[in-house]
């Protein structure tokens, strides 16, 4: 499976938490972006893909006439004709009815909507532009749009989150008929507004574990399935691009700090528009071929991402080579003798206490 990743930097304001590649850009300069958009797409013209992502960034403030024009010339520059899903991200303070029927005629069928929480209080503190209000009037317009497969972002670990609060945020959106979940837990980075003055009522470490446990335990009383780190799913509604990623595929991203993994190489766009726009064929950077042994450790941290499919290393030794794998599964054997995975068979996972800190794993998996 292969996929393509769009990505459109463009929001409204910046959120007090978010260190994604995203800025504030005048119209005309929107516009521009399409065209260079495109230009890219030219320099990979043929290529097929099962997967679309449009993600950023906030794609709904790209409006039905942009979204139209960019789908469009994507369909014309590759094959798209066998896609298994196609997927874009909105915001609830741009995701209006034209461009929701907009997306769903173009073959747009996954939503992807940025709620983060529906509390008042913590949308204010941590900058989002929407109201509770215009979250759920997104999914009802999504819905009455024919989505049938909507996927909500929540943060974990807000300021002044409570269990009670997080509840609330969660059943409500599962109340108004979304399919997906992904939870992410609040980390502190540089060059945020949140790192550069931190809020004085943010949750403790302890406190954020106890409230993602919380989030798991809904979830999987409402039938969700924890199917990766930080997503959750009723049968059916995984996201199949990011398991995609997760299991190791082919994937192009086009435009500024997009990420690509192809034929064996990775590289990644330069995080800068202005030289996106000057001279999108230039930017590419970091493009480095990973060996089968290097390719497999890494691999193998994706796939333990997946907390219920797991590492299968039988399918790594098809993949990859007895002789690449041996060392690897070593350290996992040993990760297993100290209680930090799991293995049945040939399969090894993480056990359910270590999801919060699987990073530690992570480093001991990648050697």
């Amino acid at each position: 499976m292969r996929g393509l990743y769009i990505h459109i930097p463009f929001c409204v304001s910046k959120c007090h938490y978010c260190d994604f590649y995203s800025l504030v850009a005048a119209p005309e300069l929107v516009d521009r972006y399409i065209d260079v958009l495109l230009a890219e797409a030219d320099s990979y013209g043929g290529q097929s893909f099962a997967t679309l992502y449009i993600g950023g960034g906030t794609p709904s403030l790209l409006g039905p006439a942009r979204l139209e024009k960019l789908v469009n010339g994507l369909s014309r520059r590759f094959d798209l004709e066998h896609l298994h899903e196609a997927t874009i991200e909105v915001n609830p303070e741009s995701a209006g009815s034209d461009f929701l029927q907009t997306a769903y005629s173009l073959g747009v069928r996954r939503l992807s909507m940025g709620a983060q929480s529906l509390n008042a209080e913590e949308l204010r503190k941590a900058g989002r532009a929407h109201s509770r209000q215009q979250a759920l009037e997104t999914i009802d317009t999504a819905s009455h749009s024919s989505f049938q497969n909507i996927s909500a972002d929540v943060m974990i670990g807000l300021p002044g989150q409570t269990t009670h609060s997080l509840a609330d945020t969660l059943n409500i959106l599962i109340g108004a008929g979304i399919n997906h979940v992904s939870a992410y837990c609040l980390s502190i980075e540089e060059g945020t507004a949140f790192y550069r003055s931190p809020p004085p009522d943010l949750p403790s470490e302890d406190d954020q574990a106890g409230l993602f446990e919380s989030a798991v335990d809904m979830l999987g009383e409402r039938g969700f399935a924890h199917y990766e780190i930080s997503n959750f799913s009723l049968p059916g509604s995984q996201c199949l691009h990011n398991l995609n990623y997760w299991r190791g595929g082919d994937y192009i991203g086009l435009g500024p700090a997009a990420a690509s993994h192809s034929g064996g190489k990775r590289y990644r766009n330069a995080p800068s528009l202005q030289r996106y726009l000057d001279a999108p064929l230039s930017v590419r950077e970091g493009e480095e071929r990973l060996d089968d042994r290097r390719k497999a450790g890494e691999e193998a941290v994706l796939r333990l991402r997946l907390v219920e499919e797991g590492l299968d290393m039988k399918e790594m030794a098809g993949r990859y080579g007895r002789d690449s794998i041996n060392s690897l599964e070593a350290r996992l054997d040993e990760l297993v003798r100290l209680q930090m995975l799991v293995r049945d068979g040939c399969i090894f996972r993480l056990p359910p206490s270590g999801v919060l800190t699987s990073n530690s794993v992570f480093m001991e998996v990648i050697d």
